[in-house]
């Protein structure tokens, strides 16, 4: 194919690509925490982690503005496509996940990014909820995995937002993600169960079942100060939904990469941060080795991630048109 026939590579750049930001802030924030739990305040390896997902998030944040400018039809496209508008959160949920890790950096900085980040995801949520509720092209197919990221982005809210002071507004956001996340939990099982399989581009998204119950864990325990049963149901329902998953491992390894492997990263990444956190609590050994031991997995499917990645951009695999 010639290179006019496929365009530019700008104008087909999709906004999914902000998932890589979720998945390196989620490692960023679990080797943090794993490194707190050792006596260490802010390593090395938090330091670079740190600045790649920052660098990375400015990037990624520059080519979309670009592609905004220069081609806004094709985003008008993907905001108006039934699968790809769910993606758009991921730029908010990106800020606020940016928020957690500079936490321990600059409260200052962690605040703008938060403020920043829950302003932007709340008007995505009211877009994206208006969109369902008066939609002209979804389909029970176009349903998958990924709708639960603007109910995600509402539970993260809280993680910060408690340390920032802001209790009330983050009992807002909770109760906003945990409502979605009951709804569509409950029409993607349906979708799952009743329907044709999910597209094999689509499959990695099963993981994004993990991200809700694990960070609603988080956000709970950070509201509520301790943990109650309220908080192991999230817990356990996160565990439950990484065990069965991975049960499923050799159909996963089969697939062909897209970019949609990046969703992986960041529910593995919640459920080993939840799991540290339950150890931090209840100082039961156990959940330290889950918590760690998804850690390290974590670690090398974000290297093996990073590769594939960089691999398709330099074989122009990927930012090409549908089709």
């Amino acid at each position: 194919m010639s290179t006019e026939n496929r365009g530019s590579r700008l104008e087909h750049f999709p906004v999914s690509f902000f998932a890589i930001v979720m998945g390196l802030s989620g490692l960023t924030i679990g080797w943090i925490r794993f490194q707190h739990l050792l006596g260490v305040e802010f390593g090395i390896l938090s330091v670079a982690l740190t600045t790649l997902s920052t660098v990375t998030f400015f990037v990624l944040f520059i080519l979309y503005a670009a592609k905004l400018v220069r081609y806004p039809g094709a985003v008008i496209h993907e905001i108006h496509h039934p699968v790809k508008i769910n993606f758009f959160p991921a730029i908010s949920v990106s800020l606020l996940l940016l928020s957690i890790v500079y936490l321990s950096l600059s409260t200052t900085v962690s605040l703008y990014l938060w403020v920043a980040g829950a302003c932007l995801h709340f008007g995505f949520t009211l877009y994206v909820v208006n969109v369902w509720m008066h939609h002209k092209n979804c389909q029970i197919q176009h349903m998958n995995p990924a709708w639960l990221i603007p109910a995600v982005g509402n539970v993260i809210v809280p993680i910060a937002g408690v340390q920032h002071g802001f209790i009330e507004i983050s009992w807002m956001f909770f109760s906003i993600g945990m409502l979605f996340w009951m709804i569509l939990m409950t029409v993607i099982m349906y979708r799952i169960l009743f329907h044709n399989p999910i597209d094999e581009r689509l499959m990695p998204t099963l993981f994004i079942l993990i991200a809700p119950p694990s960070v609603g864990f988080i956000s709970y325990v950070g509201l509520n100060g301790e943990v109650d049963n309220l908080a192991r149901f999230f817990l356990y329902a996160g565990l439950f939904l990484t065990i069965l998953l991975a049960t499923k491992i050799r159909r996963f390894i089969r697939l062909k990469f897209f970019m949609s492997w990046w969703a992986y990263s960041f529910p593995l990444a919640a459920i080993s941060i939840a799991n540290m956190l339950m150890f931090a609590k209840t100082g039961i050994n156990g959940y330290f080795w889950i918590g760690s031991g998804l850690l390290f997995v974590l670690s090398g499917i974000v290297l093996m991630l990073a590769f594939k990645t960089v691999e398709a951009i330099l074989d122009r695999r990927i930012c090409l048109p549908e089709g």
